[in-house]
């Protein structure tokens, strides 16, 4: 009989804890007037807050053009002058050789400076250029404000996680004075 009593105060004090644990309320804190219950969580907005990455330096190849100069006009056109006034001078007679000589000159002095200036070039390089730039700019999850009923009373918390659709709550019951 011992055994039967015993055994029937063993099922009725687990069924109290399951009835207690259905209703959503906990062992917790009985003590101090206050329980552990479940509330309906009607609303979860994020707070977002603006953080800001390190900056760092971005490089790029650039193409650059350089003119090469190679200083060699003055030679270019004496030397064109030379040949023009020589074979000018095989053209002409008399006073129109010495027309020819001149405007043989002239001519191979020109055509010898644009000779010498078409030697001068361009030619490409590259160069690396760098520039510091801002970090990226990210609006990261901070806390989520969440609105949830409790018996019919509706409570808005800022919490650190999202709870998802329901939500512990401490009640803490005081009298008012």
């Amino acid at each position: 009989m011992k055994v039967c009593v015993w055994s029937a105060m063993l099922l009725l004090a687990g069924t109290q804890m399951a009835v207690a644990q259905d209703r959503g309320y906990a062992d917790e804190g009985s003590g101090d007037n206050s329980k552990v219950a479940w509330a309906d969580v009607l609303r979860v907005d994020p707070v977002y807050d603006r953080v800001h990455g390190p900056a760092r330096q971005v490089c790029e190849d650039v193409p650059v053009e350089r003119h090469v100069d190679n200083g060699n006009r003055a030679a270019g056109t004496v030397l064109g002058a030379i040949v023009g006034g020589v074979l000018g001078s095989t053209v002409g007679k008399g006073d129109g050789r010495r027309a020819a000589t001149v405007a043989g000159a002239v001519a191979g002095g020109a055509i010898g400076n644009g000779v010498a200036r078409g030697n001068d070039g361009y030619y490409s390089d590259v160069e690396q250029h760098c520039r510091m730039v801002d970090g990226s700019v990210e609006n990261r999850v901070v806390a989520y404000d969440v609105q949830y009923r409790y018996r019919g009373d509706v409570f808005m918390s800022r919490l650190d996680y999202d709870p998802g659709d329901r939500l512990r709550v401490r009640v803490n019951i005081q009298p008012a004075e």
